[in-house]
Formats: structure tokens, sequence, C-alpha cells
């Protein structure tokens, strides 16, 4: 291809908000744990003569959300009615926000965010092999959070840490579980290529439910359209679907605008004055935030923390908010601290298992201890893994059971002198050869000491003590 494409990209992400009841309704808020159609009432369901009432707790989540990613929030706002007609919406029209949204601006990655608006989410379509279609409607108004980035993006490796790194931020301030194989979480990209700055035509890939498939759609995406224009086509302005098992993205509609969904004030929910509502102070927000995960990063690099463990801890909710108390309970030593983040990124996680679904029981101060333990050598690294194994789930005092058992590592300088001295007469020839040049030879002499102690001896100690000795002895 002898032209240079650019490549705009601009992202529409819904994220399902982790709330007790529905957004406009009290009808409990769990449509992926229940039977189909159990959770609804006329209100969700549409039925003539009901009124909406807005749930503060969602708004109060996307203020939060406002805070932490440093947007502009509203004063005044409204909710408006959006106008089409699906199957899986019950009222032939949703309940959305159009002129005044809760947020404006922000940024992610330093993709920088257009607006943050609240709205109702749809039913559920299933489908089978048989064409027959089927509705679940305990999806049905549940709050939806929507955000519309700028169309500052450029690739689609850009397009998934963008959509990773909101995951992230989502799940720590917990305002939503964000899973994008249950629909908690979903991507939508805007996607033109053009040879000049001027933007080119707009095509929406709907349904990415996963990051890879936000990925590979996108450069699917991408490559069609520099196809098309190449062969001389003009590309069509439309909403296009993607096709997990071929790969590619396929044709579903024309792109509407928003003129063609008619949004207008819905007269049955009253205007906000968010400045005098005391669920969405800025205080209280900035009260219950935790640490963001911007934050955690430079935190856990000073601690001396790798990179890949930084990212495996505040990627793992449960891990993250463990090793938080461990920072609060070991303070300054980093060398305890590093331990920790080895043993939770490795040995814990994998105990943990795939589902995730078990709970550390071994309590933070526990923990902290047994780490402090490794650290200064009053146990060794296998001892450590052994007890750790026992406790994660049963907790006890590591301290106490390593007395019990006698497993505790001993640098009395008196006691080991003992046995580096014995050591060296019953090892003569050894002796001999360290003297000769063979300096290795003084692993040998150190593991006769700790068969001696029966594993009590601390070898670090017994290495600068055999050392010391025997370069006192050495002869002339």
């Amino acid at each position: 291809m002898s032209k240079k494409y650019i490549t705009t990209i601009g992202l529409e992400v819904h994220v399902e908000l982790s709330t007790k009841s529905k957004m406009f309704c009290g009808c409990q808020n769990e449509p992926h744990a229940a039977e189909a159609n159990s959770l609804t009432c006329p209100v969700c369901l549409a039925h003539p003569g009901t009124l909406p009432v807005a749930n503060t707790e969602a708004i109060a989540k996307v203020m939060m959300f406002g805070e932490a990613v440093g947007a502009t929030r509203a004063s005044y706002s409204e909710f408006d009615r959006k106008n089409y007609f699906y199957p899986d919406i019950p009222k032939a029209y949703q309940i959305s926000q159009y002129a005044f949204p809760f947020l404006r601006g922000g940024s992610i990655n330093n993709v920088e965010l257009t607006r943050v608006h609240l709205e109702e989410d749809t039913a559920r379509s299933q489908h089978d092999h048989l064409g027959v279609s089927l509705l679940d409607f305990n999806r049905a108004g549940v709050p939806l959070m929507e955000l519309v980035t700028e169309p500052v993006i450029h690739d689609a490796k850009t397009a998934v840490d963008f959509a990773r790194e909101l995951q992230l931020l989502l799940r720590t301030i917990g305002i939503s579980s964000a899973h994008m194989e249950k629909g908690e979480m979903r991507v939508e990209a805007n996607i033109s290529v053009s040879t000049t700055e001027e933007l080119g035509t707009k095509v929406e890939v709907k349904n990415l439910n996963s990051f890879r498939s936000v990925e590979t759609a996108i450069a699917f995406e991408v490559d069609r359209q520099i196809n098309l224009l190449e062969k001389g086509e003009d590309i069509k302005q439309e909403t296009r679907g993607w096709d997990e098992v071929k790969q590619r993205t396929f044709p579903q509609r024309t792109k509407e605008t928003a003129r063609d969904y008619r949004y207008f004030p819905d007269p049955d929910l009253p205007k906000m004055n968010l400045d005098e509502s005391p669920h969405h102070s800025k205080s209280r927000l900035n009260e219950i935030i935790p640490k963001l995960p911007s934050k955690k990063r430079v935190e856990y690099k000073n601690i001396g923390l790798t990179s890949n463990q930084v990212e495996v801890i505040i990627s793992n909710v449960k891990i993250d908010k463990y090793f938080s108390l461990l920072v609060d309970i070991i303070g300054n030593d980093t060398a305890s601290l590093k331990l920790a983040a080895n043993y939770l990124t490795s040995d814990v996680l994998a105990e943990l298992g795939e589902a995730n679904d078990k709970t550390i029981v071994l309590t933070p101060p526990n923990f902290a201890e047994l780490m402090v333990m490794t650290s200064t050598s009053l146990i060794n690294s296998r001892i450590a893994k052994d007890l750790l194994k026992e406790l994660i789930f049963i907790d006890g005092n590591p301290h106490k059971l390593a007395v019990e058992r006698g497993l505790l590592q001993s640098s009395d300088l008196t006691e080991l002198q003992i046995f580096v001295d014995v050591v060296i007469l019953e090892n003569e020839k050894v002796v001999s050869e360290y003297y000769g040049g063979k300096e290795t030879s003084v692993q040998y002499l150190i593991g006769q000491a700790m068969k001696k102690s029966k594993g009590s001896a601390n070898p670090d100690t017994l290495v600068k003590l055999f050392k010391n000795t025997l370069e006192r002895s050495r002869p002339n």
C-alpha cells in the first residue's frame, strides 16, 4: 500500500453498576444469579401507569468514578428518553441522558474522556441453534454507566490497554465487577481511517466482550477499511457486529444519529441539582474512594516490587487488599514486604486457584510475622513455604508452631561455633583442599554442620563462622 493511513478510534464502554436495586425500581440487581424473569416488577417491565424513581446509589457510584478519573461533575442534570424499538427494551424507549450528563472530561491511561452518563440496561436476548429467541428481563433496568472517549486512540493495543485499566479502576473503587464475559462491561469501538488529518467515515463495532475481541476486531476493521479505500470504494457509516468464530466484522444496521433517537427530557423524573445533594458531595466521595491503581503502582515499586508483581497484586482485588494490610503492619521493613509480595503472587495465588473463590484465613498479622521470621533467617524459605501452605486456610501463629516443631534456625554464635570446630576436625582432607584453593569445599563443611544441628543452624551464620575459623587457622 503506497498511502499512509491514519487510524482514529473512539471507545464507548457500558458498565453495569453493582447496586442493591435496579436503576428506576426496587427490584434486586442480580441479573446473573437468578432464574430468568424472576427479578422483575411492573416498573422495569414498563406496565402502563408505572412511574420510575432514580437510584441515588447508582448516581453516587458514577460520581465516585468521576472523582477517580478527574472529571468535571455537573451541577445540574436530568434524564432523557432515547426513543428506539428493540425487542429487549420493554418501554420502546430507554431512559438515558443526552444534553446534561453527570460527568464531562477526565482521563484514563492518558486517554481523554468526553462524557459519562447513566442509563438503564436492556433485557437479555438468548438465541438457540433452532432460531428460537427468548428474553430474560432480569437485566432490564439494571444501572448502566456509559463512558465515551475522545477520538484520540490510534491503534488496537492502546484501546485494549485503556479497557484493561478501566476494568481495574472499576473494581478498585468497587462500583462494578466488570466481568466482560458476563456483559458487565461491554466495549464498542468507533473506527475510521484516513490519509489526512481529517477524520474518515466512522464505523461502530459492537458487542466486544473480551480484551482479545477488542484488539482483533479493531485490527480487522482497520484492514477492511483500508482495503476498501485502496480499491477506490466508499466506506459506509454503519454499525457492525463481531463474529468471534469467523474473526471478522459483519454489517448490522445503518448507524443512527442523535436526531434519530428523538431525545427529550423524561417527564416522570425530576431535574437534579447535584450541588445540593449530601449523597454526592465531593468531601464524602473522597472519604470512601480507596487508593487508586496509579498511586499503588508508585508505592509498590518504591518498595522494590517488580512491575509484574505490582500488576498481579493490583489486578486481584483480594490479594491487593491483603497486601495493603501487610504494608500497614510491616511498615518500612522492605525485605519482609518483598518476601510477602513473592509469596502472595506465587504460592498464595496458586492455592487460591483459578476460580479465586477461596478466602485467605491466615490473618495479616500472622502472615506478616511469618515474613519477618523468614527475612531475619529465623526460619528458612522451605519451612516458610510449608508453614504458609498449612496455615493459609486455617490460621495460626507461625512462630508458636515453629517453636513446637523445632523449626527455628539458630544464630547463636557460641552454639554454632561448636559444630564448626567439630566438622573441621573431622574433615582434614576437605580443609586441606580449601587451603589449596578449592573454596567450594566450604559448602561441604557447611552441609556437615547442618546435619549435626539437625537443620536448625542458620546457614548464613555458618558461612561466616567457617570462613573466619578457617582463615584464622590458615597455614603460613
